[in-house]
């Protein structure tokens, strides 16, 4: 069970977006894709093929997991997450600090 997942959301812990929030849209082996954070101008070659205009394009960059972490909103802070067990033996994601179940 992966302690991040798609749609969760986070804060960026280092680099040039320290501090932003936003939401995972696409999570890249060890990197994640975060929406309105990291972004990087691409200069792209039209493709009449598929119907890409060329231009300077603004996208979303990866970002590795170890500068992101969860956002607690009963904290108001960043937050690590770990993974408990419960009673009915299913596995679930809480947060570090309170216990409270991140789903």
């Amino acid at each position: 069970m992966q302690k991040l997942k798609r749609d969760d959301e986070i804060i960026v812990l280092a680099g040039k977006d320290k501090g932003k929030r936003g939401t995972i849209s696409q999570i890249v082996g060890d990197r994640v894709i975060v929406s309105g954070v990291n972004m990087v101008k691409r200069h792209t070659k039209p493709n009449p093929n598929l119907g890409q205009p060329g231009g300077i394009i603004e996208k979303e960059a990866a970002i590795h997991v170890s500068n992101v972490a969860i956002f607690n909103p009963e904290k108001n802070a960043a937050d690590r997450v770990k993974i408990q067990v419960g009673d009915d033996g299913l596995k679930k994601r809480v947060f570090s600090s309170n216990n409270e179940s991140v789903d």
